[in-house]
């Protein structure tokens, strides 16, 4: 009997904390040993719509990528950042000693690079990718395209 007591007791603690921390209330029937849900939000009585094909009737779908695609990117990105000069950008540059980037220059644009191609560079890679075009060849690997 204690021990029903005591279950009784966590069960209705735990009622109380489901309920304060979720949309969804929880009601305790001492009777039973589940929780039973009841609903007290609007957001589950009138749930958001997504409609994925109607916007997007009237665009092009996405081209597949190819090498030269990547390297036009890759240079678009890098001479976007301020501190780099045009005339001095080629895939073979360095970004430190040819363009005069620092470290933090470089994780920079090693993050423009994440938001243009949508994924995330790990910082043990991103270390390795001194060179434009290292960046190049670690992003057409990424995305399986080869020349």
């Amino acid at each position: 009997m204690a021990l029903l007591q005591r279950f009784r007791g966590a069960l209705s603690l735990g009622s109380h904390l489901l309920r304060k921390s979720s949309a969804i209330q929880r009601t305790v029937n001492p009777n039973k040993f589940f929780i039973e849900p009841s609903i007290s939000s609007s957001l589950f009585i009138n749930p958001p719509v997504r409609s994925y094909s109607s916007d997007l009737a009237d665009e092009e779908p996405p081209q597949k990528l190819t090498f030269d695609s990547i390297t036009q990117r890759v240079l678009k990105v890098v001479k976007a950042y301020d501190k780099v000069t045009a005339d001095k950008l080629t895939p073979d540059s360095h970004f430190i000693n040819d363009l005069g980037l620092d470290s933090l220059d470089h994780v920079e644009v090693i993050m423009a690079m994440e938001d243009e191609f949508g994924f995330e560079i790990p910082d043990r890679e991103a270390e390795k990718l001194l060179h434009v075009k290292d960046v190049i060849r670690y992003i057409a690997d990424k995305e399986d395209v080869y020349e």
